[in-house]
Order: structure tokens, then sequence, then C-alpha cells
């Protein structure tokens, strides 16, 4: 608690709060939070405010006081992993998968990610924002607040770069922190085919300079799978990334165990992504550098797997567990983390405690953005959501409603019922 002498932009009153501290409820009952210069200055029981100090003059305690007359505040979601920048559609994949055909045959027919590939690469760089821009809309009013934007439907230097210039502009023209992960080796272009070293090589020695110079990228992703890159070739991809200094992630042991968790541990990856098939030594290897594991429970769901990700082991070794969209055309068509915190509980058996911290502050983890967000306390940006629940359990709980009452993003509301 800090001192309430100083006047503040924006106060919010008579809210109950749940600050994810710690990954935590940590309740605060009738609580309040003080808000200047976009981040949260004081947080505390509203009685320990001096409540006489509310209408004084020449020194208000507030520029405006809200009321939120017992609704919640949490944390804004943290969106961690998504593919939101893509064109057209791929809802046949979805009809093939129904009639039986799998993932692997599907890539094999030129659909999955070579389908996105040519759409991305046909459309222009304002015809992707446009589309990007009312998905983006769509996820504010939804109560996200910061989100993951990966590239990896461009496949050259070009098309990679106009990718990323779409999540710049995003993150310019909404209130929502967008965090851009270049994700070059997300599969082998149709150029390259049989010949997957040489495009490693395109990646090491042209894309990653380019993108590392403009300052466009907060990490590398690699996708480490059968169908995709080999773990030789994602520790060429890694080492060259972490020459530069740029983070990196890992899509890992979707569809087989491929050993690619534990190697991105020996990188200090910032985090490891679907894990059904993970290996008890690659979590361990992931707790032991403090890899975040990021479960994606809407391409679960979509591909109708059966092999769950070890959420037993990672709780027993305490290895942060992340939830995020996974928002991509043909495996993980959510827009919504509320429905995905659903499916969590349901179908990876998180409780709805885990569930809402891994869609907030274990989400700013995977991002390496938990000192700034995901959770609310003194010093952080205040980023957070007031909610018309009864408790915060019913994100998890209820399906298809969006009992959003207020976004706020950097101490200002960007959405407002």
């Amino acid at each position: 608690m800090t001192n309430t002498q100083a006047s503040w932009d924006i106060l919010f009153v008579h809210a109950d709060i749940a600050t994810m501290a710690q990954g935590n409820y940590n309740i605060i009952k009738d609580g309040a939070i003080g808000v200047a210069k976009g981040k949260i200055q004081w947080i505390g029981p509203f009685d320990r405010l001096k409540i006489d100090r509310f209408h004084s003059s020449p020194h208000p305690i507030a520029d405006e006081i809200i009321d939120c007359s017992g609704k919640w505040i949490l944390p804004g979601f943290v969106d961690c992993h998504t593919h939101l920048i893509w064109a057209g559609s791929r809802s046949n994949e979805f009809e093939m998968r129904l009639s039986g055909a799998s993932y692997k045959e599907i890539a094999k027919q030129g659909g999955g990610i070579a389908a996105t590939v040519g759409a991305v690469r046909r459309a222009s760089e304002d015809e992707l924002f446009s589309i990007a821009s009312r998905r983006i809309s769509h996820f504010i009013s939804r109560g996200t607040t910061c989100v993951e934007i990966k590239s990896g439907y461009g496949l050259n230097l070009e098309n990679e770069l106009k990718m990323l210039a779409v999540a710049e502009r995003l993150n310019q023209n909404f209130p929502l922190h967008v965090s851009p992960t270049f994700l070059g080796a997300h599969a082998l272009p149709p150029e390259y085919k049989g010949r997957a070293d040489d495009y490693v090589d395109l990646i090491i020695n042209t894309m990653l300079p380019k993108v590392k110079s403009q300052g466009i990228a907060c990490a590398m992703d690699v996708f480490c799978e059968s169908i995709a890159f080999s773990t030789n070739q994602t520790r060429r991809l890694f080492t060259a990334a972490t020459d530069i200094g740029l983070p990196v992630k890992l899509h890992a042991e979707q569809l087989s165990d491929s050993g690619g968790a534990a190697l991105a541990a020996q990188f200090n990856a910032l985090s490891c992504d679907h894990l059904e098939y993970l290996s008890p030594d690659g979590a361990k290897a992931m707790a032991h550098t403090g890899v975040t594991a990021v479960l994606l429970p809407g391409a679960f769901y979509m591909l109708k797997e059966t092999r769950k990700p070890p959420v037993e082991d990672f709780i027993r070794l305490g290895v942060p567990m992340a939830l995020a969209t996974d928002l991509n055309p043909g495996t993980s068509p959510v827009h919504d983390m509320a429905t995905v915190m659903n499916m969590g509980c349901v179908l990876f058996g998180l409780t709805c405690e885990q569930a809402l911290a891994g869609a907030t502050i274990n989400g700013a983890k995977a991002l390496g953005l938990d000192r700034r967000k995901g959770s609310l306390e003194t010093g952080k940006d205040a980023d957070f959501v007031v909610w018309d629940i009864e408790a915060p359990a019913d994100l998890s709980y209820q399906v298809g409603i969006t009992p959003v009452n207020k976004v706020v993003i950097a101490g200002k509301i960007a959405y407002n019922v």
C-alpha cells in the first residue's frame, strides 16, 4: 500500500479484486485501485482509503472515480500464443477432419499451413491489417489486454516482414499491447521442398538479421516436429537467434516426442507450447531452467487429440502453466480466452484458479512480461477488466457469454459496456 496523498488519474472503488500475484486469487473484498500514468499506484481494501478526501479541494484523490458496485476486477487476459494475422479460410479442412483426415494427411495434400501461406502472400499489407483489426477488436471486447502475434505464414523475407509490419501497425493503432514473434521456421515453403537445410540457411543468413535490425520482433519461435523442423535444425536456429540477442520459444511435442522441449531449455527459452507428447525428462529440463509451459486446449479439442499434456508433472515440478487461444485458421479458430479457460479445466484438469493464472500472470511469464503485466500489483501496468460475475470461477464455468463491463489498458478505459 502506498500513500493516498498523490492525485490519481482514475480510481476504481467498491470492487472485489483477484490480484493473481504469484498465481493465486489473493482476493481483496470491497477493494480499490488507484491508477496514474498508466500504472497501478495503489491497491487494497476500500476502507484503507481516506474517504474524506474524495471531494476535497484543491487536491482531490483522483480526477475520476468509478464505483464498480460489487463487480469483480481481474487482470486483463494475456494471450501468449496466437497466429492472428492471416487471410483466407480453411473451413474445408475442418470438414475433411470430420470425415477422418488427419493433420498430417491434410498437410500432404497441400492444405494446412501451406494453404494459408498462399493466401497471405497474395494479400496486401493493408488487407491483412484490415482483417486482423477485426480480430483485435473482438479480443479487446472479450477482456484481452496483451496478445502475442506470430508471423509464419509468409515463409520468405518479403512476406514475413509484411506480417511483422502488420503486427506493429496493430500495436500502434489499438490500445492493447502486441508482442510480435518471428516464426519464419513454421513450415517448409513450397519452393524449398526437399531442401529444408537450405531454408534454414535463408532464415539464419537473411531473415533473422533483417528482423533484428528492424527491431520488429520480441522473440523467435520454431515448429520442431516431424512435419516441420528437426531438433538439429532447431538447434541451429536457436543458436543464431541467441547470438543476436533474440529470445526463443518453441512449438514442441505436439504430435510426437522430438526432444524439442529439452533443447529449448538448454537455450533458456521463454516457453514451450503444446507439449502433449512431452517426456518426463523434458518436463524436468523445463523446470530446471524456468521455461513456461503453454497449454493450447483449442488445438487439442479441434484435432480431437487424446494424449494430454503432463499437467500433473508440471504441478509437481513447479513449471508455470500458461493458457492461450492458439488462434489460427486451421487447428484452433478460437477467439476467446474464457472459452480456453473452460477447455483447460474440462480437458486438462486444471482448477479454475490455475486456469485464471494461466490466462494472466503465467501468460505474461511466457512472454517475458511478468514484471509489467499479468497481475494487479503496485508499479505494474494498469491492465485489468471489470467483470459482472459472482466469482472468478465464473469465467471458467460459464461458456458463450461475455460478462465484460469495462476493459482498462494502460490506465485508460478501452472498452465500456
